[in-house]
């Protein structure tokens, strides 16, 4: 059932929405503005319904705003990386060909949006640095915003790409412990359980995860070695490069729930 849905969403989108040349390009532009539409919808709800927002900071409200906008690029592209790999047959082995070369339009639309919330976001960072996050923001950005333009652009990799997009369910845990601590709800037990539940997502999405994607290029590297030198490359260096970030942020948040676990006991 979920194949057939597949199939036909991707029939309505070549037939009738969008042609296969013109879907990188029309895909960032919509993730470019859907990125406007989620931060001036944070804004406007949090206004509302939050009475604090007024009395935060200019750069707190806006870094409330861009969270709320990561957050909703998280929860997009973690739901369709999962779909894609996991309900449907795209990347299975029930198709024959390498998986190196695998793609569809709808593979390739989801990763242009992304690939407009990385420059979207990159843009803000640039533009009030170092407010919204320092170098390793943008050398986490950067990279990301490079590799999934390549596969955007050729197609090749795109399993891989997705695996570590799913690391992305690991960032609203990340921006609700920020809200949480902007909030004065430190001590809450909100703030607690937000923290364990971001460790364990950490731990299975960033570590566990990444271990996985390097074992399957492990068993795939004759198909690996297919792909043009510069994505033979990227699927070397990128996620290996995130896997030493991310564990240097692992320890940090390992520290980081130790401590708060002793005050709470």
């Amino acid at each position: 059932m979920a194949m057939m849905g597949y199939n036909q969403a991707q029939e309505l989108m070549r037939d009738y929405l969008l042609a296969d040349p013109v879907v990188p390009y029309t895909s960032v532009l919509v993730g470019i503005v859907l990125c406007k539409m989620a931060y001036d919808l944070t804004r406007l709800l949090s206004s509302f319904y939050f009475k604090g927002y007024s009395s935060l900071t200019k750069i707190q409200r806006v870094e409330w705003n861009n969270r709320g906008m990561s957050s909703a690029h998280a929860i997009f592209i973690t739901a369709i990386s999962l779909y894609l790999v996991m309900s449907t047959d795209l990347f299975s082995d029930r198709l024959k060909g390498p998986i190196t070369f695998r793609n569809s339009v709808i593979s390739t639309f989801a990763l242009g949006v992304s690939v407009g919330y990385f420059i979207a976001d990159l843009a803000m960072i640039f533009w009030l640095y170092p407010s919204l996050g320092g170098m390793e923001y943008i050398v986490h950005h950067t990279l990301s915003l490079v590799a999934i333009a390549y596969t955007m652009l050729s197609g090749e990799g795109q399993f891989y790409t997705y695996m570590v997009l799913i690391s992305e369910t690991t960032t609203p845990e990340i921006n609700l412990r920020w809200f949480l601590d902007t909030a004065g709800l430190k001590k809450s037990s909100a703030y607690l359980v937000n923290g364990i539940l971001m460790f364990i997502a950490w731990l299975v999405a960033r570590i566990l995860l990444f271990m996985y994607v390097f074992y399957h290029i492990y068993l795939h590297y004759s198909q690996v070695v297919q792909m043009h030198a510069f994505g033979y490359y990227l699927t070397f260096i990128v996620p290996s490069v995130l896997f030493v970030m991310n564990t240097m942020w692992f320890m940090k948040i390992l520290k980081g729930v130790k401590k708060t676990l002793g005050k709470w006991s």
